[in-house]
């Protein structure tokens, strides 16, 4: 009996599906074993071995496998495929006493389980997709272990430790307990805290347009571009008097057509989707938070229907692209087939190029076949992956974009206005994956046209500052700053907001608590390496080049640790404590002494001045007054937070009086005492 492991039981469940027999599938449910939870497990002195245990929730699941391997004539580890997949299979090797052909996969980690090895074969298989034939030629071809993915792997997470264990207890001294620092995260909330303060200290710049209404056989609009010989730039009109004076100036011009340009331009398709733009789609299209994206594209992964959903490559293989060319032709002719296949390279000199873009499994199965099958939120993925997927193999959508310059004169001066035109032509991929299209069509016109002016007018318009990063927008800046991995967008943001760093307003835009910019400012100010950029981006340049051979990983981690040790020491004496302590006007209702504002984990916070004798404290409200509060007619009825972030609205009298709602009362007042509002509170 041959016994396959994985680390997810649908995935056994999917591979089961085309081996017989002689195969035993069992899944290890993610990882077994990692550096112990309540100890640093880093022996900093002694080249930073890693003290690796099996995870307590693991230890029944190892003991089964470990029975079942010993039945086994071979043992094939079938992870995933990227360096989290190995670092798992390598771990499973450890954590079942498995004796392999490398005894380096043994000897090189000093915590391996002691015991007996076992005397049963051990083979590595990797593939891009669950199906029968890449399952059937993985077997085929086996490999070791790729100790240098598992190095990578291991410095990652030795990394995160040291700034995790060593640096978070620093904040608990000096800021307030539970709170964490993280060498990715730290620089994400950096990104959301300077977006924001760029938004608060924005000043509106005045700038001023003037469009002309024109008419010959139908109307249409042009802006004023050039004053003589003179060019307008955006902020070449800065006033209302400016902009009021060049209007009665063109009083009494005469105008006319004076140049038409006609060109066919195109528009290519996308690639196909990587995990950071399958991230940025899903969230523009659907709403879809990245985590929520990575657990429904697993799920479609695991039951074979795309390719392995943790990429940075746009690669894909001839058969996809040869079964994507049938599938255009057949239910779209040739026409709507690129002339030649389609490459896409990615910019992204560490991009896994051996590895694939997202893509179906079967690009023959259309969606809507499969909709009955699919949970509604996973049918909306597939269709969005297979669609951006036949569409990067179509032709070109093509536009016939037409340009008119219009000419004002009088005896003082010339005026030149400019319209544009753009129409679809030939839909091409657009047919498949449509965009939004800023169609506009222009009247048939020739030059020297006369026009009749129906309407002239200036219009005010102010800059704007820069939009709030949503998940989208952080991911793409993360990725374009080098700042991470595939594997490491949708934890990352997850862990910035189950932190309360950061905060999902009612628009899904990406706003830092008082805590998040009280951390912020001071990692910044005594630890600028760990928020630094360009520093993490070199960082997870050297982890690339660990998983390629190029380093190893004890030089890396000991660069990083010894100068951050140094400045933690000092620092640990240097930063006095960080308290936010305001007065208020408010009694404390069980002792009687002033109520202060803390500052907590969760931000700021009422409590007692009399503390650590009297410990009571309340949450404190936004400064939000939506009137009195029905139930206890007292209190006033204010905006609050859950600890995860979701709004709600409730009595600043708590906890005296527990009234609250998740509805806002602008738009539904507070209910009054009725026994149907009773029930509704009590459910």
């Amino acid at each position: 009996m041959k016994f396959i492991i994985v680390e997810s039981p649908t995935k056994a469940k999917t591979i089961s599906k085309f081996l017989g027999d002689d195969y035993k599938i069992e899944s290890s449910y993610g990882h077994v074993r990692d550096l112990p939870e309540r100890q640093l497990g880093i022996d900093v002195d002694n080249n930073f071995e890693p003290k690796y245990t099996i995870l307590p929730k693991a230890k029944k699941r190892v003991a089964e496998l470990k029975s079942a391997a010993k039945k086994s004539s071979e043992v094939i580890l079938a992870t995933d495929e990227d360096r989290e997949g190995e670092a798992i299979a390598w771990h499973l090797v450890q954590a079942l006493s498995l004796n392999t052909i490398d005894q380096k996969q043994l000897t090189n980690d000093k915590s391996n389980v002691k015991g007996q090895m076992l005397n049963v074969k051990v083979k590595r298989i990797v593939f891009h997709e669950i199906t029968e034939s890449a399952i059937k030629e993985a077997l085929k071809n086996p490999r070791d272990i790729d100790l240098k993915l598992v190095d990578a792997q291991q410095a990652r997470r030795i990394l995160d430790r040291l700034v995790g264990y060593k640096l978070s207890p620093l904040l608990w001294k000096k800021v307030a307990k539970g709170l964490s620092a993280g060498r990715v995260q730290s620089v994400a909330v950096r990104l959301v805290v300077e977006r924001a303060k760029e938004i608060e200290d924005f000043k509106p710049e005045e700038y001023h347009t003037i469009s002309a209404i024109l008419l010959k056989n139908e109307e249409f609009e042009a802006q004023l571009t050039q004053i003589g010989k003179d060019k307008l730039g955006k902020f070449s009109i800065k006033t209302t008097a400016e902009a009021e004076k060049i209007v009665a100036d063109l009083n009494d011009a005469k105008w006319h057509v004076s140049k038409i340009e006609k060109k066919e331009s195109k528009r290519q398709p996308l690639p196909p989707f990587i995990t950071s733009t399958l991230q940025q789609t899903a969230w523009s299209w659907f709403g879809f938070g990245a985590k929520q994206t990575m657990l429904l594209a697993q799920q479609l992964y695991e039951t074979g229907l795309i390719t392995y959903m943790r990429t940075d490559s746009f690669n894909l293989s001839k058969d996809s692209v040869a079964a994507a060319n049938e599938k255009i032709k057949k239910d779209f002719g040739k026409n709507y087939l690129s002339a030649t296949p389609r490459i896409y390279k990615t910019k992204s000199k560490t991009a896994q190029e051996a590895h694939e873009a997202i893509r179906p499994t079967a690009p023959e199965k259309d969606p809507e076949k499969l909709k009955e099958k699919l949970a509604p939120q996973q049918f909306k993925l597939y269709d969005l992956i297979w669609k951006r997927f036949i569409a990067s193999q179509m032709s070109s959508a093509i536009f016939e974009a037409t340009g008119i310059a219009v000419l004002a004169e009088n005896a003082n001066n010339n005026w030149t206005f400019r319209a544009t035109g753009n129409v679809l032509k030939f839909d091409g991929f657009l047919k498949v994956y449509p965009q939004k299209l800023s169609e506009n069509s222009l009247p048939l016109l020739k030059e020297k046209d006369a026009l009749e002016l129906k309407e002239l007018g200036p219009s005010q318009h102010f800059t704007e500052p820069p939009a709030y990063y949503n998940e989208a927008s952080l991911i793409k800046a993360l990725e374009e700053y080098g700042i991470g991995r595939p594997s490491t967008y949708a934890p990352t943001l997850a862990t910035i907001q189950t932190r309360r760093y950061v905060i999902k307003d009612e628009d899904k835009r990406l706003k830092p608590t008082d805590i998040g910019i009280l951390v912020n400012n001071l990692l910044v100010k005594h630890f600028p390496d760990i928020v630094d950029i360009k520093f993490t981006a070199r960082m997870e340049d050297s982890l690339d080049e660990i998983a390629e051979g190029k380093k190893e990983w004890q030089p890396v981690i000991r660069d990083f640790w010894e100068p951050f040790a140094k400045n933690l020491a000092l620092k640990s004496i240097e930063i006095k404590k960080e308290v936010s302590i305001e007065k208020t006007a408010l009694k404390c209702p069980e002792c009687g002494e002033e109520v202060i504002i803390r500052m907590g984990r969760f931000g700021k916070f009422y409590a007692c001045s009399g503390f650590p004798k009297c410990k009571y404290t309340a949450p404190l409200q936004e400064q939000e007054d939506l009137g009195s509060c029905s139930k206890c007619n007292t209190g006033k009825v204010v905006k609050r937070r859950t600890k995860k972030g979701r709004t709600f609205w409730g009595c600043s009298n708590w906890p005296k009086c527990d009234y609250a709602t998740w509805e806002n009362p602008e738009k539904n007042p507070p209910p009054g005492d009725s026994e149907d509002d009773k029930q509704k509170e009590d459910e």
